[in-house]
């Protein structure tokens, strides 16, 4: 699963550190989910896509291999 949480993130001249405490979870898992080793709970897509006002289909694309 590809994800534009990094584009989205330097959009809003948000640090990771900053991200993840707008949203609750550790800077490591910001880090995680731009890389793609973490796949977000349906419940922190949500978050991220309330924060920068995007759907999760937006942030977070489905790819033929998911």
């Amino acid at each position: 699963m590809k994800n534009t949480i990094k584009i989205e993130r330097a959009r809003h001249n948000l640090t990771q550190a900053n991200l993840a405490e707008k949203i609750g979870v550790s800077r490591q898992s910001i880090n995680a989910i731009e890389k793609g080793k973490f796949i977000p709970s349906t419940v922190l897509a949500l978050k991220l896509a309330k924060l920068f006002n995007a759907s999760v289909e937006t942030l977070f694309l489905l790819e033929d291999d998911d």
